[in-house]
């Protein structure tokens, strides 16, 4: 399969200088999300320059916003990961003109000048939210309202999941979904698995330290630690984070589902609410490892050398989230100034 191979040289520069769409898909692209939940945010157009500045990848938004697609306009080195609403999946995968008018308020008005990548159908609606048996079907018929609108783009659609539809998680290998996972994650993937799109997964080794930290090292959680920390029969893991995503990647083949790629939808680490396992500098530990960990091409050790693309969470300290740890992952302030040193800009 193509994603198993690194691109040359000559496609990368190809990627950079295309005056088509820039398409940064599994190839080890890091991003960052960017919430919205705050009422003392800078404006759109002030964000998409500070991603820009900071030569962020992919800029992945939870809904349609105009404002913020207008201010993306023009900007085809930064890919957009563009989400709808969770309210909305059933409509779409009952009614295909609800699909169709969807593509057309929120893609048709900006493909060709906004670099959109993914279109991800509902965010954590797997496996607990009433429309989560509904979600194969509005990915199809999202696909189908691009082909209905002729928008010729690379555009795939899929989903964000994140790591409660695993019900057996240790050790990776062992990773099963749960009874109520199982029949909405294998209508998905079939569908994955025929577009090529990837599976979008949130990964926080942050939750499963601060839930255990007695029995998980702190190391192990933050990429550093330098002596494997979990063997799985011929298998090694350093760190947390790829012992999660690999655990997603065995219930994934239990169901079928080995075909599928997951790129990484968020993860992070909050800078405080919960200290001291909350600090600036775990935190830029964390992120920093994870951006490397995404950028070395490396894969985890069930998918060795499979790039993927990675989006931290998030842009900004949102002060409209619960108070504690949920205010406290932005990697800037309101006023755009770093929380810690991380970006060069």
């Amino acid at each position: 399969m193509d994603f198993f191979r690194p691109p040359s040289a000559a496609l990368l520069l190809l990627f950079i200088f295309s005056d088509q769409a820039l398409l940064i898909s599994g190839l080890g692209a890091v991003g960052v999300n960017y919430g919205l939940n705050g009422d003392n945010l800078p404006v759109p157009s002030e964000v998409v320059e500070l991603y820009g500045r900071c030569g962020i990848d992919i800029v992945r938004v939870f809904e349609p916003n105009h404002w913020v697609l207008d201010a993306l306009k023009g900007r085809r080195n930064l890919v957009v990961w563009l989400g709808t609403r969770n309210e909305d999946i059933q409509g779409f995968a009952a009614d295909q003109l609800a699909a169709n008018s969807w593509v057309n308020a929120h893609v048709v008005p900006y493909y060709e000048s906004v670099n959109i990548a993914y279109i991800t159908v509902g965010n954590e609606v797997v496996p607990d939210d009433a429309a989560a048996p509904f979600v194969a079907n509005a990915i199809k018929n999202i696909m189908q309202a691009l082909v209905i609108a002729g928008v010729k783009s690379d555009i795939k659609v899929t989903t964000v999941v994140p790591m409660t539809p695993l019900e057996v998680s240790y050790p990776p290998s062992a990773g099963a979904f749960s009874a109520t996972a199982i029949g909405p994650l294998k209508d998905i993937t079939r569908v994955l698995g025929t577009s090529g799109a990837p599976l979008l997964l949130n990964v926080y080794p942050y939750f499963a330290y601060a839930s255990n930290p007695q029995q998980i090292s702190l190391d192990y959680a933050l990429f550093t630690s330098t002596t494997p920390v979990v063997v799985d029969g011929n298998l090694q893991y350093f760190n947390l984070f790829d012992a999660m995503v690999d655990s997603f990647y065995s219930a994934l083949e239990k169901i079928g589902a080995e075909g599928v790629r997951i790129d990484i939808s968020e993860t992070g680490w909050p800078s405080k609410g919960n200290d001291p396992l909350t600090s600036v500098e775990n935190a830029a530990t964390y992120n920093r490892n994870f951006v490397e960990h995404v950028r070395s091409g490396a894969g985890t050790p069930r998918r060795p050398n499979v790039k993927y693309d990675g989006v931290l969470f998030e842009m900004f300290n949102e002060n409209l989230k619960t108070a504690g740890v949920e205010q406290n992952f932005g990697l800037f302030y309101s006023n755009m100034l770093p929380v810690y040193s991380f970006w060069n800009c």
